[in-house]
């Protein structure tokens, strides 16, 4: 959507005139990489903890975006987002402050994209898949349906060492569910045999 990769474009550019690392996750990602669906928002994640805040904000400023709270500090310091609206489009932004060992190795596995004359960062198809395995939600999981129907190439060794790590702490077999989501994906539907 035209509206949304021009604003894809704005903060990218914006954030790498800072040196703030960042890649695009979500809605906007899985329409790279699977089938469409209808998306209303855009998720990044930064390269930062929560203590960049003001860089974060210093960066944007001019880029046509408003906090969507009015307690900025407090929220992000609970929740670790940073809410934001861009004011011309009413398009909604969270900015995800992270810094974790995975997600350091995540942004470092980033892939730029060509959008509208700039260049944007979207998380990898890998990362993107662990993303949706651990959040679980219906929708996650139709989506990465979507990914493994059209991306059937991928490092399968550094997903399921991160599914591995993520099921401990979850304690959940984030392997096993993964399998049965592909396994899923991959068999066809029942045939009607009503005729």
């Amino acid at each position: 959507i035209p509206m949304f990769q021009a604003l894809l474009v704005k903060l990218a550019a914006a954030l790498d005139k800072a040196s703030i690392p960042y890649m695009v996750i979500g809605g906007q990602a899985v329409l790279l990489y699977g089938e469409p669906r209808l998306t209303r928002d855009i998720d990044i994640t930064l390269g930062h903890d929560v203590d960049a805040l003001k860089n974060v904000l210093k960066a944007l400023e001019g880029s046509g975006l408003n906090a969507a709270t009015s307690d900025i500090e407090r929220f992000a310091s609970e929740t670790h987002v940073l809410p934001l609206v861009e004011k011309a489009t009413g398009i909604r932004v969270d900015l995800i402050f992270s810094f974790s060992e995975y997600e350091r190795e995540a942004l470092r596995r980033a892939i730029s994209v060509p959008l509208q004359g700039g260049l944007v960062r979207f998380v990898s198809v890998e990362d993107l898949i662990i993303h949706k395995v651990v959040a679980g939600r219906p929708r996650d999981l139709d989506d990465i349906r979507g990914i493994l129907a059209r991306m059937p190439d991928m490092d399968e060794s550094y997903f399921k060492k991160w599914l591995r790590s993520f099921g401990k702490t979850l304690d959940r077999d984030l392997t096993g569910e993964f399998r049965q989501i592909r396994a899923a994906a991959v068999t066809p539907p029942p045939r009607d045999r009503t005729l």
